[in-house]
């Protein structure tokens, strides 16, 4: 029985012209996190989508305690970044102190959004083989810690 609660207040989230609204909220399991999702919509369309995963375990090490998703349209005008400024507060209301941030090593976009929101790198490597995510050609990844007290 899982025992985390979500909280409702957060279904919609706005700053100036960008708005995140819920699309899932996944409770989690032994290998996932729970976690928001929401669509990522900007002056009456959606952008993309971004999530946030409470709390830590083995696999969020690799994986973060954020995603996100630009459509390709729409990329460089910084969504991403806005979008990982917003949902900073929900991770904050479950008592979250840090998070980890993670990209794969080639993904300059994300490491530049990762970067401004003043994350601090703790390691490249290839995730190991019993990551949940785990494949014969996987990338290694940009491991990165953002406190957010």
């Amino acid at each position: 029985m899982n025992c985390f609660s979500f909280y409702d207040k957060f279904d919609m989230l706005c700053e100036n012209e960008l708005i995140l609204k819920i699309t899932e909220k996944h409770d989690g399991d032994e290998i996932m996190l729970p976690f928001y999702y929401y669509d990522i919509w900007v002056d009456g369309r959606a952008v993309g989508k971004i999530s946030i995963r409470i709390g830590s375990n083995y696999h969020s090490y690799y994986n973060g305690n954020i995603g996100y998703e630009i459509d390709e349209e729409y990329r460089g005008n910084h969504y991403a970044f806005k979008a990982c400024k917003l949902v900073l507060q929900v991770a904050r209301a479950h008592g979250m102190r840090e998070l980890i941030l993670t990209c794969d090593a080639s993904n300059m976009a994300s490491r530049k959004t990762i970067e401004k929101l003043g994350a601090k790198l703790i390691e490249t490597i290839k995730p190991p083989e019993d990551y949940f995510a785990y494949y014969d050609e996987i990338e290694e990844k940009r491991i990165y810690r953002l406190g957010i007290d």
